[in-house]
């Protein structure tokens, strides 16, 4: 079965291949023979409620500083594609919020990996608290007073922006520590979203498991172990990926979101789990495709393209 296939994803030479999901994505599309085209963001157009992209024809290759020719430009209709991968990583932004509404246009019609309605309504740390017995204590607030009572309830706390990703701008603050008000007014003057603060979770020194699921069903999972002198365990700041297994915590997590994920259309999703509480459900970019095939963990990038192939053949 060919498909054609058009993925919408961050400017391609600046990727990092070693640890970029879509990029698996690709590799694996190509080899099954589907035709793949290529745009930005910036590529996008909605005229009189029909969806257009100047897109490019792309060929890749697992070859660092040279993996991927495009060809000649041309300006198509979305919907003539069979399959549209939604893969720019965040931020969650204005930008990448009028890209779910262009592409809810043309969804179901043409597939689009992942649902772009449900991609927009279930941002990774919001959709998170419908599962509030499966998280650590968690409060979302930008509200001084709020956060202290917080604090002084728990002590021990990781503050982070509600709409940021990759480990970026993540902090412990412990009871005593000096610099709570200080971060406060950093926060409060770079961030007009609120802020999610947490339990600080002293396990997360043995590893923050990124789990992939797809269509709803366990495919895979790594631990990422934080570099020396990190809190983070994110791989893009420095964390060390292990293969690992899954608890009976772990399993009974993925049971409890696998319907939730199917309904929403939400076909590859990566959730993280520290010490059998869940802290985020990834629908976005979820990354760790790679980092578990190395690991001799299963080709899930294979996964995803039997389930899609599945979907289009109805």
């Amino acid at each position: 079965m060919s498909l054609t296939i058009a993925v919408q994803m961050d400017p391609i030479d600046r990727i990092n291949i070693a640890g970029d999901s879509g990029f698996a994505l690709l590799l694996e599309a190509q080899a099954r023979g589907h035709a793949i085209s290529y745009y930005t963001t910036d590529r996008l157009a909605m005229r009189d409620g029909e969806v257009f992209a100047t897109v490019e024809p792309l060929e890749v290759r697992d070859v660092k500083g040279d993996h991927y020719t495009l060809g000649e430009p041309r300006r198509v209709r979305l919907d003539s594609f069979d399959v549209i991968l939604m893969r720019q990583d965040p931020p969650f932004d204005l930008n990448y919020i009028t890209a779910t509404h262009l592409l809810e246009r043309i969804h179901p019609r043409t597939l689009v990996v992942n649902d772009p309605a449900h991609v927009r309504n279930a941002p990774e740390k919001i959709f998170v608290t419908h599962f509030p017995d499966l998280m650590p204590p968690t409060l979302i607030t930008r509200d001084l007073a709020e956060i202290k009572a917080f604090r002084e309830e728990f002590g021990d706390i990781v503050v982070k922006p509600l709409y940021g990703h990759g480990g970026a701008s993540v902090f412990r603050l412990t009871r005593d520590d000096l610099n709570f008000g200080s971060l406060y007014d950093l926060f409060a003057t770079t961030m007009r979203e609120p802020w999610v603060v947490q339990r600080f979770i002293p396990e997360v020194k043995h590893g923050d498991k990124r789990i992939i699921l797809v269509d709803g069903l366990f495919a895979g999972a790594v631990n990422r172990v934080p570099s020396e002198g990190d809190l983070r365990s994110n791989m893009v700041r420095g964390g060390a990926a292990a293969e690992t297994d899954l608890t009976a915590r772990e399993r009974e997590i993925c049971e409890r979101l696998g319907p939730a994920l199917r309904e929403r259309g939400l076909l590859l999703t990566g959730i993280d789990v520290i010490d059998g509480n869940l802290t985020e459900i990834n629908v976005t970019a979820p990354t760790g495709i790679r980092a578990i095939r190395r690991l001799g963990g299963p080709d899930i990038a294979a996964t995803v393209w039997d389930v899609i192939e599945a979907k289009r053949r109805g």
